[in-house]
This record gives C-alpha cells, sequence and structure tokens, in this order.
C-alpha cells in the first residue's frame, strides 16, 4: 500500500498523497476529510507499525479514495476490514469509481464488482478465461465448476 510503518498515519497520509501525485497544498485540505472517513481517531498519531491490517487498510482506503485519478488499481484488500466500516467503504468506492476515468478492480466479491463495475475479464492462471459484460462474466465464472 506505500504505507511507511515508522511514522504516523497523519504522515502516512500526506506521504501517499504525494506519492500518488497531489501537492502538499491538495492534501491539506483533505487530511480531516480523510481522518474523519478512517475513523481512527487518536490511532492518526500513532506509528503505523501499531495497527492492525483493518486499520491500515481504512487509512490506505482514506487516502485513495479522496484522489481523482485517470486510472486506478485496485486489489481486494477489503477483507481486513469490519462489516460496518465495509459499508461506508464501499460507498466511498462507488463514488471513487463513478469521478475516475478507469477503475480496474480485482474482487471476488460478486456485490461489490456490481456495485463498481460494468465490464469484466476472468483471470485464471495468468490467461483470461472470460471477458465482456459483468453479469455475463460472473455466470460464466460460477458456471465453470458444474
Amino acid at each position: 500500500m506505500g504505507l511507511d510503518p515508522e511514522v504516523s498515519g497523519y504522515e502516512n497520509i500526506m506521504i501517499r498523497g504525494l506519492f500518488l501525485g497531489m501537492t502538499r497544498r491538495q492534501m491539506d485540505r483533505r487530511v480531516e476529510d480523510i481522518a474523519e472517513f478512517t475513523e481512527l481517531g487518536d490511532y492518526l498519531r500513532m506509528p503505523l507499525r501499531t495497527y492492525s491490517a483493518g486499520m491500515r487498510v481504512r487509512l490506505a482506503l482514506g487516502v485513495v479514495t479522496t484522489i481523482d485519478p485517470e486510472i486506478l488499481i485496485l486489489d481486494e484488500g477489503l477483507g481486513a476490514i469490519d462489516a460496518a466500516f465495509l459499508d461506508k467503504a464501499r460507498q466511498r468506492l462507488v463514488e471513487l469509481a463513478h469521478r475516475c476515468g478507469v477503475l480496474v478492480f480485482a474482487s471476488h466479491a460478486d456485490e461489490l464488482l456490481r456495485a463498481l463495475c460494468t465490464t469484466a475479464v476472468w483471470m485464471d492462471e495468468g490467461r483470461i478465461r472470460g471477458h465482456g459484460a459483468l453479469d455475463d462474466v460472473l455466470a460464466d465464472y460460477h458456471g465453470h465448476d458444474q
């Protein structure tokens, strides 16, 4: 996720934002929104090495969902967060998907894929097994073992 375990959550917000092409001023304007979204409170002052996996995902999602990229690639690291926060993150990801030009999202979560994507590529051991409309590819994927 490009986060530094030795610095605080706040410092990681800034570093990650700069790494993603934002200016310091742009990130300064986003810090409060990111902090509120993550619900990490005083933990943002602590080194990232003290965070659980779920807390790290919250922080990374907080940063990445405040930018407006032309292309965004996300892997399904959402499994480490609790169900209540997942609903909040899902809404934020849907908003991000509408703002960015292209979203590439790797996931096995059908519901989240349907919320974020219209087209799918089914990869299996490095090979393309299917490509097309999301529902068609999901039907092929779920029916391949039968």
